[in-house]
């Protein structure tokens, strides 16, 4: 069997009208990396799917989800069992949204609904001063914009984490676990598209929570940096390095 480099860890489908739109969570990460789909592994592991052993040589992303962290799902508990044993031999893991609270409760640390509500949107992302010294942040010297939409958080980390960055509504934005394991509450993958029409989706909810979804559409902005980060973590694992490339331009 052919060797793939990345392991995309699917947790959840976007809905329909996304879908339609933009393809699937894990088309939107290969878009990002500059791989075809078949260039990759993608286990859908809310389907059932089973995960293949954890691999030091090859790297696993861990998408974002529908689902909750906190509702224990059998799928989400396996997944996170996995986990373990890849941060034991020292698997490259990038945590996203949901995979980011994942990574942390797998490892010890707590998810719950954070208590201000959802953050969603483009926000800002403030760097800590640990970031300073942190190798896969050294492309940033500034806060930088980020794509977001999530109900629950990271309430405490594990033992030996470190938080990285923060934003004004979210404590955990960006948290390292270990040399080779991180995780972001923002998308990296979203692009400025994307981040739009999720926000029209989610229009009747947000607005029920008492935010403005106009301004938050309004407020949508590019974030290169973030997607830079997630791609600098691959590429420092694999040694891939090809520029961002239109998947449905290549078909």
């Amino acid at each position: 069997m052919e060797h793939k480099s990345v392991l995309i860890i699917q947790v959840g489908s976007a809905p329909e009208p996304l879908r339609q739109a933009h393809g699937d969570i894990p088309l939107w990460f290969c878009e990002l990396l500059g791989y075809l789909p078949e260039e990759v592994d993608i286990v859908r592991v809310f389907e059932g799917e089973t995960l293949p052993a954890p691999d030091a040589s090859r790297v696993a992303i861990i998408t974002g989800s529908w689902a909750m962290v906190s509702d224990r799902l059998p799928w989400s508990e396996k997944t996170a069992e996995w986990i373990r044993d890849a941060m034991a031999i020292q698997m490259p893991l990038f945590g996203v949204c949901y995979g980011h609270q994942l990574m942390a409760w797998a490892l010890g640390g707590d998810v719950e609904y954070h208590p201000q509500g959802r953050e969603a949107g483009t926000q800002t992302v403030y760097l800590n001063a640990a970031a300073a010294n942190d190798p896969l942040l050294s492309h940033l010297t500034e806060p930088f914009p980020a794509h977001l939409t999530h109900r629950q958080t990271v309430t405490r980390l594990p033992e030996g984490a470190s938080v990285l960055a923060s934003s004004a509504h979210d404590n955990h934005q960006i948290v390292r676990y270990g040399p080779r394991a991180v995780s972001v509450q923002f998308h990296p993958e979203m692009t400025p598209e994307i981040a739009t029409d999720l926000l029209r989706l989610n229009r009747a909810n947000i607005e029920k929570e008492g935010t403005d979804a106009d301004r938050l559409v309004a407020g949508v902005l590019p974030a290169p940096d973030a997607a830079e980060i997630l791609r600098r973590f691959v590429q420092d694992v694999t040694g891939y390095s090809k520029a961002r490339r239109s998947i449905h331009a290549a078909q």
